[in-house]
């Protein structure tokens, strides 16, 4: 049985909750910094090399990227946690830029994965092909002109600041007729036209007031989430023909070390079963989910509830932190959108969870793609010791003992 279907039946009993789908689916420490701090201001990118019609660059090696080190014997490892955003576009909420200063305020990196429609504009539409569907259809609203203009602006910064670009794909069907039904050579002109659209989008908005974005997405995109978290095994042999290095597209998984799938090409970082304060089952590690569990699909609820749910949605956070934290360190999965839902008590209750997890100390706030540099900097035997442990496991006679020491060597004797 392979990684990706032992967690799927491992985490099958861990309550109906878990197993919901989502609706729509450089580092920083709480005490030792893991990369240089940053300026007030987002800075300033080298002289681009640009690519195709301009609409992005190479802009040399991305800004604020942690060393990726291999644990020392019998060292503790890090405690990753890892934020991610389904969508990423900007609108008149601000919650892109909310976000980004926020990480910045801590030091911390995310992930964002946008979906390409975010740079078409509407009267473009008819350039998106989508599979099984007519030309330009989409489950999710195409942007208005001055929204895909400021979410252009947010992803430039986003990159210089360290974080990662990752993709949503681009029309967001789900359901009976939805990516799950897709091929793999479906979801490859998936990509490829969520590509198209961030590498065309001069020609296809016509801005001519932006500069290009800083990076070679046909280089940075090595990851992604599906919608709804739908159709990952057709997906995968795609992602890793591609060259991808994870996906993250998994639900309900346990919260134990990553391990790789499709014949060791990807990291499986799934959106993991959490503690769900109150309730005897646990809940997907994602703020559709708890709401889902607070007020069913509907986004406006009972007004009266919106302190209760925002602190338990807070709480249950922290209560799938500190599981991890205090036992086997296995990386924390957190996914989110930009949305207002409930009044926008989960942005409020997500915000409240990463201020206090930023300041625990050992933590790492990353990336995806950091943190895939950095499992892959670990000797293999340390990552087979670190997976050997359950969820809420802690390593037995602790990590010093679990991992190994190094003793130093007896002094020479003197004649």
């Amino acid at each position: 049985m392979d990684a990706l279907s032992r967690r799927n039946l491992l985490a099958a009993g861990a309550g109906a909750a878990a197993t919901l789908m989502a609706g729509c689916a450089s580092s920083g420490t709480g005490g030792r910094p893991a990369a240089p701090p940053r300026s007030a201001g987002s800075p300033k990118p080298p002289a681009p090399a640009l690519i195709g019609d301009g609409s992005t660059s190479d802009t040399g090696p991305q800004p604020h990227q942690p060393a990726a080190e291999p644990l020392g014997p019998g060292e503790t490892p890090p405690q990753f946690v890892v934020f991610s955003w389904d969508g990423a576009g900007e609108l008149d909420n601000r919650l892109f830029s909310r976000f980004r200063e926020l990480a910045k305020e801590h030091r911390a990196s995310m992930t964002f994965f946008l979906s390409g429609l975010y740079l078409l504009p509407e009267s473009k539409r008819e350039l998106y092909r989508p599979p099984q569907h007519p030309v330009g259809a989409s489950d999710i609203g195409y942007l208005s002109d001055q929204h895909i203009h400021d979410t252009l602006k947010q992803l430039g910064a986003a990159w210089l600041e360290g974080h990662e670009i990752g993709t949503h794909f681009n029309g967001h069907f789900c359901g009976a007729d939805g990516v799950g039904r897709w091929s793999p050579e479906e979801w490859d002109s998936e990509i490829e036209q969520a590509m198209d659209f961030v590498m065309k989008w001069k020609t296809n908005t016509g801005f001519t007031d932006l500069p290009a974005l800083p990076f070679d997405y046909r280089k940075e995109l090595i990851g992604g989430r599906t919608p709804c978290l739908e159709g990952q095994r057709a997906l995968l042999p795609t992602a890793a023909e591609r060259g991808w290095k994870y996906d993250s597209s998994g639900p309900g998984g346990l919260q134990i070390w990553p391990q790789k799938v499709q014949g060791g090409a990807l990291w499986d970082f799934p959106l993991q079963s959490i503690p769900f304060p109150g309730h005897t089952f646990q809940v997907l590690s994602m703020d559709y989910n708890i709401m889902f569990n607070q007020s069913g699909a509907n986004t406006r609820g009972d007004r009266a509830m919106y302190p209760d749910w925002r602190t338990q949605a807070r709480d249950s956070y922290l209560a799938g932190f500190d599981r991890a934290y205090t036992t086997n360190r296995a990386p924390y999965f957190i996914g989110n959108h930009f949305e207002q839902w409930n009044g926008g008590i989960y942005m409020d209750a997500v915000e409240d969870a990463f201020k206090v997890i930023a300041e625990r100390p050992g933590v790492r706030l990353v990336s995806f793609r950091q943190l895939v540099h950095w499992l892959e900097a670990q000797e293999p035997a340390v990552l087979r010791k670190l997976q050997s442990l359950g969820p809420g496991e802690a390593p037995a006679g602790g990590w010093r003992a679990f991992l190994g020491t190094s003793e130093p060597a007896p002094a020479p004797a003197v004649p």
